[in-house]
């Protein structure tokens, strides 16, 4: 009796086995690259690893884990943490994937990415990153892999801002995926330790208001920006549009001179092709691009949008700039002006032939054209949306517990134990009867102020932990500290500014101009109001101030140095400075940044030279500006308004702005009383902000709350806890024209919502209802004789027995049994039987090539000979 459970046994797995080769033959399968199919999602996880060659460099492969998209047009993210703390650079990118799965794979670096989960659905309301992320690779449509020139890299790691590599693949059609296997796409990154000269970084150029009328032959799509940064310099570009897209060109103009960076046909691989060596873009110059469209083939408009019946207009450039000035992220949305684009070159609007082959070929996703790249942009937003929709600054009621006794505060700083820094006037007032009208000083006789004018206090509770500053000032106005702790500040009634000790001893150990002497020369101030230290050199820079609207520059040991702002020659800001009252100096950018008072705006400035860089003026400001302090852990500026001069009734308060985007993002005011003449701002460490008030006397402390509130997502209401600071850690990028991006980004996103849906839903593909009920018939009809056969085994094996005769194939079907277990059995080993499972796809197919051929075997290790280096190109000196 034992012999028929092992016969239906051995009978059962021969049917399965016969069935699952029929159904899961490879001739059933699309061709793919092998490397990213996978039946087992642990054999992608494991693709995922670091790999070290040496002490100094080292490889990370970043891939899918094993992904199965719910339906065409996903967009899927992954992130993976950057693996060193200390500064390293990416020095090249090799591309895992093929176009039959995949459409386009982007790869951003980023503080913070929206998940840490295996993967993510990012192509709705989830986005990339949390906070700002920045592209550093695309790749679409078989194209050849990107080679960084000799010495220039991606940097990553600790003082880099992004501490996180998030990948983002557009599976395009799912009729891929059919037969419901697993992706591994992704990317290796070849990373270094070693310091790299010169950071690469991306500039995007995108339109995003551009009409194609339906029938229309030609439609350009032109956009230009000013460029007001360091020197960079182009090594290779890429350009995107949908299907209506002819040609791209992008170029540089430079005293009406048009030079182009590159051109290319958006249908040819999506790749970065070489730049023109020739060109460089420094301060002045402006960068263009025009996309040529045709409406020829549509019966309605196409607008600029992220679904594949809209279009795209984008050119990048991918660039290096020199280590000590790098930024890694601009981009540019303006539409250019016609006069500007009636002298681009005729070039621009020739289209590039490609053969009808190649169409063909990348046609071949169907439907599903790219439309990611500008919705990745959106995403680096998110921070941003963040904090305008959940951060705000509220008072500290219980700050300072006990009173500080002060008199007109004019002047807030931090020092290096993390400590506030209070400068006041004492007993001492600045009123009408102050200055005479050449401005100097007539209450000298009263004599120097003999209380303590700098008093150190605790951030947290408000406590006087030091106090010094007796008998030395008149009038306090700004002060800042250095990194040894001494206090740089000024005197309007002495027309000063001084370099003070803070060890309680109140030891003057600079003195620069002459005291109660104003004066316009390099030698003599005329109300100095505020002093900025550069906290790598020591140089100090003076805004100069109520007579003489200049921004003054001096060594540490006090040494003239140069200039700026002074006189209609100046060329460099259009409006003169109107009372430069406060000074911050940035020093993630090496920018010093104004508070231009009366002008009602803040002004940023190259450190180095003194070069405009860019200006933030809001109505919010009601046309006054006192004081700005930065947050470089936050790329934040904050600000504060005063009284309009024109008797406009703007409210006084402070300002959150985003210096890339120059947005507001909060406004915050006291609660319990008014602001009267907010006069100095800044932050300390933990994030809170401290403003000074002279008409008051008195300091306000404003921080961020944990907040419970209902946040919708998607239509689905969740209860949120959580610490509105970490919406803030957004990094700095140099004025990027970001200023439709919100509209445009609200209009697409809610277009392209989905339906609300479970994680587990999204992450676990939903099964095949056609597939599945074929098997099951066919297994009901092969089980239907299997039955039958064991019927009748089981009845002569019961005769067998009953007569005590034992006989070996005695009969036809015993005979069938017996060829069943010596042949079926005896040939079925489990561990061929498994091993033919997990290797069947591997049977047939070539490696499916990404250096721009489907037909050519791709090495990873050999493509390199293939791509043409392209040396850097060595920095200019800037000029002064």
């Amino acid at each position: 009796m034992m012999g028929v459970p092992v016969c239906c046994v051995v009978v059962l797995a021969f049917i399965y086995h016969s069935q699952s080769v029929e159904t899961k033959n490879p001739l059933y399968r699309p061709k793919r690259s092998q490397e990213n199919v996978w039946s087992d999602p642990s054999d992608c996880v494991s693709k995922t690893r670091q790999v070290f060659t040496n002490s100094h460099n080292f490889s990370v492969d970043i891939r899918m884990p094993g992904v199965v998209p719910s339906g065409s047009d996903t967009y899927l993210c992954m992130a993976f943490p950057v693996p060193t703390s200390r500064d390293a650079f990416v020095v090249d990118f090799i591309p895992h994937a093929s176009m039959d799965t995949v459409h386009h794979m982007l790869l951003f670096g980023c503080q913070t990415p929206f998940s840490t989960s295996p993967y993510w659905d990012c192509g709705s309301v989830q986005g990339t990153c949390e906070d700002e992320a920045s592209i550093m690779y695309a790749w679409a449509q078989n194209a050849p892999p990107t080679k960084l020139p000799k010495d220039v890299g991606f940097k990553v790691g600790r003082n880099s801002g992004i501490s996180y590599f998030v990948l983002q693949i557009h599976y395009g059609d799912v009729s891929a995926f059919r037969d419901h296997h697993r992706d591994c796409s992704g990317l290796t990154l070849k990373i270094t330790s070693r310091p790299q000269p010169f950071i690469a970084g991306i500039y995007l150029l995108m339109s995003v208001d551009t009409v194609i009328l339906p029938g229309k032959r030609v439609t350009n799509a032109d956009i230009s920006c000013d460029y007001t940064s360091y020197p960079f310099y182009p090594f290779a570009f890429r350009t995107h549009t949908h299907h209506l897209g002819k040609v791209v060109s992008g170029y540089r103009i430079r005293d009406g001179k048009w030079s182009l960076i590159g051109r290319q046909s958006p249908q040819l691989p999506q790749a970065f092709y070489p730049a023109n060596k020739e060109v460089n873009m420094r301060y002045g110059d402006t960068i263009a691009a025009r996309c040529v469209f045709t409406g020829e083939g549509r019966i309605s408009k196409t607008y600029i949008g992220g679904t594949s019946d809209d279009e795209m207009c984008n050119f990048y450039i991918m660039y290096y700039m020199d280590s000590k000035h790098a930024i890694p992220y601009m981009n540019c949305m303006e539409t250019g002006s016609k006069e500007l684009f009636e002298r681009i070159p005729a070039e621009a609007n020739v289209p590039i032939a490609i053969s009808p082959g190649h169409m063909n070929s990348v046609m071949h996703m169907g439907h599903s054209a790219g439309h990611q790249d500008n919705r990745s942009l959106f995403d680096t937003n998110k921070g941003e949306q963040a904090l305008d929709q959940d951060y705000h600054l509220e008072q500290v009621l219980a700050w300072p517990q006990s009173s500080l006794q002060l008199g007109q505060v004019s002047g807030l700083a931090r020092d290096s134990d993390s400590n506030l820094v209070i400068f006041h006037r004492g007993d001492h007032h600045w009123g009408p009867d102050s200055f005479n009208s050449q401005a100097r000083y007539q209450q000298w006789s009263l004599g120097p102020i003999q209380q303590s004018t700098i008093l150190v206090v605790s951030p947290t509770n408000g406590n006087i932990l030091k106090a010094s500053g007796r008998n030395l000032f008149y009038l306090p106005h700004g002060i800042t500290t250095d990194k040894e702790n001494n206090y740089w500040v000024t005197d309007v009634a002495l027309h000063q500014v001084l370099k003070v000790s803070s060890d309680g001893r109140d030891r003057t150990l600079l003195a620069l101009g002459e005291a109660f002497t104003p004066g316009s020369d390099k030698n003599h101030f005329c109300q100095p109001t505020d002093v900025a230290v550069e906290t790598d050199t020591g140089n100090i820079f003076v805004s100069d101030g109520y007579c003489n609207s200049r921004i003054l520059k001096f060594s540490s040991k006090g040494r003239y140095l140069s200039e700026w702002g002074s006189g209609s020659s100046d060329r460099r800001r259009h409006i003169p400075f109107r009372i430069p009252h406060s000074l911050v100096f940035l020093p993630d950018r090496q920018e010093v940044c104004v508070a231009d008072r009366e002008n009602g705006r803040i002004q940023c400035f190259i450190a180095k030279t003194g070069e405009f860089v860019k200006e933030i003026k809001k109505e919010e400001f009601g046309g006054e500006v006192f004081a700005v302090t930065y947050s470089p852990t936050r790329g934040l500026i904050f600000a504060v308004n005063g009284i309009s001069p024109f008797g406009r009734s703007t409210p006084l308060r402070g300002f959150a702005i985003n210096y890339s985007t120059k947005d507001v993002l909060d406004t915050f005011s006291p609660e319990k009383k008014e602001f009267k003449m907010p006069h100095d701002i800044v932050e300390t460490s933990d994030g809170s902000i401290f403003i000074g008030d002279a008409d008051s006397k008195s300091v306000f402390k404003f921080t961020t709350e944990k907040a419970h509130r209902s946040v919708k997502k998607a239509g689905i209401e969740v209860q949120e806890l959580e610490e509105m600071e970490t919406f803030i850690k957004t990094k700095v990028k140099p004025d990027p024209n970001m200023s439709k991006t919100a509209a445009f980004q609200q209009k697409q996103t809610l277009a392209q919502q989905p339906r609300p849906q479970e994680e587990d839903e999204r992450s676990v593909p939903k099964p095949d209802k056609e597939h599945g009920v074929l098997p099951a018939i066919i297994t009901t009809l092969l089980l239907v004789p299997l039955m039958l056969v064991i019927f009748i085994g089981v009845f002569i094996c019961w005769r067998k027995n009953d007569r005590h005769e034992v006989k070996t194939e005695s009969s036809s079907v015993g005979g069938i049994l017996g060829k069943i277990r010596g042949k079926a059995v005896g040939s079925l080993n489990l561990g061929n039987f498994f091993a033919s499972h997990k290797g069947y796809s591997r049977q047939g197919f070539d490696q499916l090539s990404t250096e721009g051929s489907d037909q050519e075997r791709n090495d990873e290790e050999s493509s390199d000979s293939e791509n043409e280096e392209y040396s850097a190109l060595p920095p200019p000196r800037s000029s002064t």
